[in-house]
């Protein structure tokens, strides 16, 4: 991370936005994905492929080093849209900043993204959900102990630091995710720091919290897009259960199998999402 990434966090996100616009040839995009650990395979076919970009080379972006994430950008267009795709994200467990986890969402937001879909695995709380199920994130306990509006008041003419996350997760996005796949359930999602999995006292504390899935991402990137009033649609990957609910050991093989063996409803989600005709309001 440069000190300019530091200091300026919104200014290296124009200038990450200006980048794209000339590497992509495209100035503006409706939306944005995030692809979490596992969700690789949704990269492959929920649209037309316009041009691919190495995250790293892009301004203000480490190279993923967490597998299940690709070191990609990508340029894609669904219908008459253009939809802008990370192929993976960076966390605060490997060591980096916050205002390094939030880059790519205001990045979006620097090239007119209205809404942005954030994906990750998760572990399940709730017995009744099996592994492989996507789950709508309806709200959020951020116990990383950080956040994206720490630091410097953000410059003019953006809002202030205090900003409402009373919805934070879009009802309207929501809605369109169950036109899509209307089985899906919705759950509170606790985002921890990561670097290990919970305990199982951890997880039982959790569940008395009222959370219903536990990662290691999302939160953050929420908030500062909130923050920029970019719309919000959190979908989970139960890709397994949580300690203490779990016959086994976790492991991170294990997330990326179950992920592997989702791969045709995620891609059918995330399609249906960014094919629905009133995605962009």
């Amino acid at each position: 991370m440069t000190s300019q990434t530091a200091t300026d966090p919104y200014g290296e996100a124009e200038r990450a936005a200006d980048h794209l616009r000339r590497a992509t040839g495209i100035h503006n995009y409706e939306t944005a994905v995030v692809l979490g650990s596992g969700w690789a395979a949704a990269a492959e076919d929920v649209g037309e492929v316009m041009v691919d970009v190495e995250l790293s080379t892009v301004p203000g972006f480490p190279p993923p080093r967490v597998a299940g994430h690709r070191d990609l950008v990508r340029a894609l267009r669904v219908g008459d849209r253009h939809v802008l795709l990370f192929g993976g994200r960076s966390h605060l467990y490997e060591g980096i900043s916050t205002a390094e986890v939030v880059h790519g969402v205001r990045t979006a937001a620097a090239l007119g993204c209205g809404n942005v879909v954030l994906t990750n695995a998760a572990g399940g709380l709730r017995t009744e959900w099996s592994v492989g199920q996507p789950v709508l994130i309806s709200d959020h306990l951020n116990l990383t102990g950080h956040s994206p509006m720490m630091g410097a008041e953000p410059p003019p003419p953006l809002p202030g630091r205090f900003c409402d996350l009373t919805n934070a997760y879009s009802p309207r996005l929501r809605a369109i995710a169950l036109e899509a796949d209307p089985a899906l359930p919705s759950g509170v999602y606790a985002g921890l720091i990561g670097g290990s999995y919970e305990t199982p006292a951890e997880i039982t504390m959790l569940a008395t919290l009222g959370a219903d899935l536990v990662g290691m991402s999302t939160v953050l990137e929420t908030i500062a897009a909130r923050h920029l009033g970019v719309e919000v649609l959190g979908i989970s990957l139960v890709t397994n259960l949580a300690a203490g609910l779990s016959p086994g050991a976790l492991s991170h093989g294990e997330v990326l199998t179950a992920a592997t063996d989702a791969r045709d409803r995620v891609i059918g989600l995330i399609r249906g999402v960014l094919e629905h005709p009133d995605l962009v309001s």
